[in-house]
């Protein structure tokens, strides 16, 4: 791999381009963090490619080794693993809620303490999702609550 690096200062945005014979998952693996640095994410929902911006991803979740991301309408599966989004959404408004879960914090709606120190999480969309005791006093922290 050859890397590149020229500086123009009539320049005024950042342009980066990516030359290869092939596109392989590890060059859209690239193409996508390079995308999460401008806060968009690479996904796909049947058999096509979308980019989306995190701001309309209302939270993520591991199932089956699998990352899937949720917005009000659809879900998407992403390449990423649950720990590369949590850190580079953690200064997003993203928090971890469970272990396979990060939660969008912007959307959510109310708060409510379950049984067993648990919060019950109402997001903007009605959906509802369990915080574990783990991390619900964390939760609460950071919500100021």
């Amino acid at each position: 791999m050859k890397i590149t690096i020229n500086t123009d200062n009539d320049i005024e945005e950042l342009h980066i381009e990516i030359t290869c014979r092939n596109i392989t998952p590890d060059i859209e693996k690239i193409a996508a963090m390079l995308r999460m640095m401008d806060k968009k994410l690479t996904c796909k929902r049947e058999n096509q490619i979308f980019i989306i911006s995190v701001n309309d991803v209302l939270y993520i979740e591991a199932v089956d080794r699998k990352c899937f991301l949720y917005t009000k309408d659809y879900y998407y599966e992403t390449d990423f693993k649950l720990y590369e989004l949590e850190e580079e959404l953690s200064n997003s408004g993203f928090f971890r809620i469970s272990k396979s879960m990060i939660i969008n914090l912007r959307d959510v709606k109310s708060l409510k303490a379950e049984f067993n120190r648990r919060l019950l999480v109402n997001m903007c969309n009605g959906e509802q999702i369990i915080v574990s005791r783990q991390y619900a006093d964390k939760l609460k922290r950071k919500l100021g609550v």
